[in-house]
Formats: structure tokens, sequence, C-alpha cells
């Protein structure tokens, strides 16, 4: 099969121009496209090959589909074609429509419309992954089909070792399978998170603002602070989605785990209770490992949790870290890690539970004991870093959760550094705001005007970069990291040639710029409060310069 062909998208959107439009926004990803202008012509383009298939749901109604569905029922083994269905009406919850295209088409995403470009580019990204993985797991099959026969010419009596190989093969495939499962749905939950983030940062934004409006007011505080409390819930729910999807915006250092285990152990003593029992073991002269330390305690106070939760009578919790050197095994590269084990002696969990247990939502606690989503954001913080989560467990003997992170030669406090944070002082300034969501920019402006700058708000990169060359002052740039064509590390690079020396704050919740061009920048997560936004702000202008006054007692009462 021709290697462009394979990797292809084939559209089929005969009506206006969703063609042109969907080749267009996969083009601007580096997905090839090729139009269909019937049913027929999709069934030819298969034939010949590729990645996935994008289509409409108008465009399959009513029209003759049997080759179509020949085409599908006829697929080898390895073979399991993505389909992603832009409907108006969402998927089978409220379109039972829909439920014809997924008895056809068996591997579909459905993908309401409208919808956000970073979605569409997200999903299809997703199918090609996952169709990237069945040519792996084609070329495996074939391998295993040749070493089969030439086992069998070679001498009958290694029947047994060629029945291990294929039973060796299979599990491999249902490894595939569920990896492709939890690559989607982690594709799916980022889209929706980063939407949410978009969503909660103005919400939370413009909460802020009311609060210090009506400072005197007992009853609106009350009820602005419950608003407040209820966005940093919903907050602290995205993280841990996004997570699981490994797009946290992660800020990795050295750090040496034995210390970072004994400085938790007061708070799992606060937190586990009396009835458990923490045992912490390490071995001597572990290595660093090269972690977000605030991220992976979080992980291991979530693992530590549900080993209480599955003690109801209590009992010993052991959490024990050693160095360990690893063959490649799927995603996971050879090499040295720190493995960090929690073991408890509680209920276990069956063979169907384990299996789902690393799911967003998925939770055997009953309604309103939890989320679902602890193992699921351990799950995703661990593959984000480098590593992987393993659970082992057996009913009625508990369950044993290890993480496993790559080492480092870099020494703990290398590249840590004291950050100056002023909440009494800005410096007059005139920052340009850019960020495509409308509700965000104006969100963010709004706070930063309160606070006693101007603000200049671009909605694009080339927008800002217009502003940037018409000559006008900017002393600060703060962008979105996630825009149309161009990122945010993309546009302080431009704009850096434009202004040299310009400073400039990232702004994002969801991409992982750990490592690249935009590892440097300062960043600013989302959602943030006003404060966060103000001491983030101030301390980048400060470091370029020294005209500094007080904020004014009665600021946040002016208009």
């Amino acid at each position: 099969m021709n290697d462009q062909l394979s990797e292809r998208a084939l559209i089929l959107a005969p009506g206006g121009r969703d063609a042109g439009v969907a080749a267009a926004m996969l083009g601007e990803a580096g997905i090839a496209g090729t139009s269909c202008t019937d049913a027929q012509g999709l069934v030819d383009g298969l034939q010949a090959g590729a990645g996935f298939a994008l289509v409409t749901e108008e465009s399959l109604m009513r029209v003759d589909l049997h080759r179509l569905s020949q085409w599908i029922n006829a697929q080898p083994e390895w073979s399991d074609l993505p389909f992603i269905v832009l409907t108006q009406r969402g998927g089978l919850e409220r379109n039972p429509a829909a439920g014809r295209l997924l008895e056809l088409l068996g591997n579909v995403t459905f993908l309401e419309r409208p919808f956000h470009l970073t979605t569409l580019i997200s999903v299809a990204r997703s199918a090609l992954r996952a169709r990237r993985r069945q040519y792996e797991a084609r070329a495996r099959l074939v391998s295993l089909q040749h070493s089969k026969e030439t086992l069998r010419q070679v001498n009958e009596t290694l029947e047994a070792r060629v029945d291990e190989r294929t039973r060796e093969h299979e599990r491999a495939m249902a490894q595939l399978h569920e990896a492709q499962k939890l690559e989607t749905l982690g594709q799916l939950t980022g889209g929706v998170a980063h939407d949410f983030n978009n969503l909660l940062t103005p919400v939370i934004g413009n909460l802020d603002l009311l609060r210090r409006r009506f400072p005197d007011d007992p009853r609106a505080q009350r009820l602005i602070d419950g608003g407040l409390q209820a966005a940093s819930r919903a907050a602290t729910l995205v993280q841990r989605l996004l997570a699981f999807a490994r797009r946290q915006d992660l800020q990795p250092r050295p750090v040496a785990i034995p210390a970072l285990l004994e400085g938790m152990s007061d708070m799992l003593a606060r937190s586990l209770g009396p009835t458990i029992d923490v045992h912490i073991a390490f071995t001597p002269d572990l290595p660093a490992a090269r972690v977000d330390p605030n991220q992976l305690e979080l992980a291991l106070l979530n693992l530590a949790i549900n080993a209480r939760d599955a003690m109801p009578d209590g009992g010993p919790l052991r959490i024990e870290a050693s160095a360990v050197d690893r063959r490649s095994l799927g995603a996971l590269s050879a090499g040295h890690y720190i493995r960090i084990a929690v073991i408890d002696g509680g209920l276990g969990m069956d063979r169907d539970t384990l299996a789902r247990a690393v799911e967003p939502f998925f939770s055997t606690k009953g309604v309103g004991k939890g989320t679902g989503l602890g193992l699921s954001m351990v799950h995703g913080l661990a593959a984000q870093l480098g590593g992987m989560l393993t659970l082992t467990s057996t009913p009625g003997q508990g369950t044993t959760a290890e993480i496993l992170l790559p080492t480092t030669t870099e020494q703990p406090g290398e590249t840590e550094h004291d950050s100056v944070v002023l909440q009494e002082a800005v410096v007059r300034a005139t920052i340009l705001l850019v960020d495509d969501e409308e509700l965000v920019r104006n969100g963010t402006a709004d706070m930063l005007r309160d606070i006693g700058y101007e603000v200049l708000a671009a909605a694009s990169g080339a927008e800002a970069l217009m502003l940037l060359r018409s000559g006008t002052e900017i002393n600060l740039l703060v962008t979105d990291y996630l825009m149309p064509g161009m990122n945010g590390v993309d546009l302080v690079q431009a704009a850096g040639s434009v202004v040299p020396g310009l400073p400039a704050l990232l702004i994002t919740g969801y991409s992982n710029i750990a490592s690249g061009p935009g590892a440097a920048l300062p960043r600013l997560a989302k959602p943030f409060r006003q404060v966060d936004l103000a001491a983030r702000v101030a301390e980048l202008l400060v470091q370029r310069s020294a005209d500094v006054v007080p904020i004014r007692s009665d600021r946040r009462n002016q208009p």
C-alpha cells in the first residue's frame, strides 16, 4: 500500500463548502485530505488506502451503502478503520438515527457541529494514531505467520512454542486495542477540558472583579465566594481531566524521591486517619527523577486514598521506592527508572474491574463518593513524564499500584529558582493581550485594566504583530498558547524579532510545553485569579523597569 495513501483522510461531505473547509483544517495540522463525491467514491478510496474517513451524517442518509458495508465487513483481522461522523444533533443520546451509522461503521466517533478547530484536529490525530497502530499490528501478524510457517517446516515438535507465540500475539492485540481506547478517550477528554478552561477563566476573573466592587456588602460577598468555590472545584476537575489526557502544563525538575516521600508522611497520616498504618521504605542512593513534585504528591495521595477506601477496617499501607532497569514495554522505552509502589492488603479488584480501573469517571465507590478520576489522573501523569502506571490486584488480597518514572543525572535544586512575588506594587505599563477566545480576552483585559495597566487586545498572532510593527510602545506581551494559525510560543519568537527583549507571559491550560522553545517562557495556568495574574505580570515588568508605584487603596472602587 502506498504510504501517502495509507495516512490520508478521505472526506465525504458533498454539501456546500464542508469538504473544502475540512480539508483546509486538516491541512493546517499536516494531515492530507482527499474529497470523495459520493459513497461509491469513498469505497474506491478506501480500497486504495486511507488513515481514516471524515463524513457528514447527511451524506450517508438515503443512499445505497451496500458496497461500503461489504468493505467494512471484509476488513482483515488487524484492520478497524476509524470513521469521524460530523452530526447536527450529537451522538446516540440525542440523535437516535446515529445508531444506524454506528452499526454500519463500527469504529466511529461522533462530532457535533459547530465544533472548535482544536477539537477536530485532536480527534483526527487520535484516529490517525489508532490507524498507525493497526498497521503495526498487521506487521506483527505477518511476522508471526511467517515465523509459524518456518517453525512447522523445521520441526513439528515445536508446535507448543508456536502456540505460545500465538497467545502472546493475542495478548499484544488486546493491549493494542486497550491502548487505542485510552488514547481516543484521552484526546477527546483533552479537547473538552481545554474548552472548559477557556470558560472558567472569565468566570473566575469576573467573580474576582465583582468581589472588589462590593467590599462592604456581606450578602454579595457570600454569593460571590460561593461562586468562586464552585468554579475552583470545577478547575480542579478540569486539571484531573487534563492529567488523564496528558495535556496538563507540567513544570518538571530533578527531585529526590526519598525526601519527597518523607515530606509527605505527616500529610498522609492526617489524610488517611489512625486506622491506616503507613510504612515508607526506599533503597539508599536512589538517583533523582525528573518530575513535577506537586503533581507527583497529588498522584501518590490519590493512590493512598484509594488504598484506604479498599481497607474499610484499616490495615498496613506500604509505599516503597527503588531503582529498576526496564526493557522496552509498549510505549515505555528501555532505560533506568524509579519505581514507586503503593501496596495495600485490602479488598482488591476482580479482572473486569482491573481492566477498567484507569478509565475516566469509572468508579466502584458509589454515587457521591468519588469522581472516578484518581487513577486516570495518575495514569496520565506517569505517561506524560515518560513513565507508566501498572496495577496488579487479586480479590481479597489487595492491590499494588506501581509508578515508573525515568531517572535523571541532574541534581535536585540545580534548576530551581526563587521567584519574586509582588503583591503590593505595579509598574506603569502598556500590555499587549492576545487570545482568540473573546470571552477570555475580554475578561483578562478587564482584570489587567482594573489593576491599573493600559491594555491593547488582539484576537490572533498576526493582529498582535501588526500592532507591534505599528510603533506602539508595548512593555509586556501576554498571550494564550493554543491559537489557530500561530501558537503563543511562535508569536513570542516572532515578537522578539520586532521588539528585541520584549518580556512575555504565556497563559495556558492545555498543552505540554515542558520541552522545546516554550519551556523557558514564564507561564500562568488557566484558569487563574486576578491576584495570580497581577503577581506574575508585576514580576516580569519589575525585572525590566524600576518605575514602581504602590497600588492605591481606593483602586478597587474605581470604575
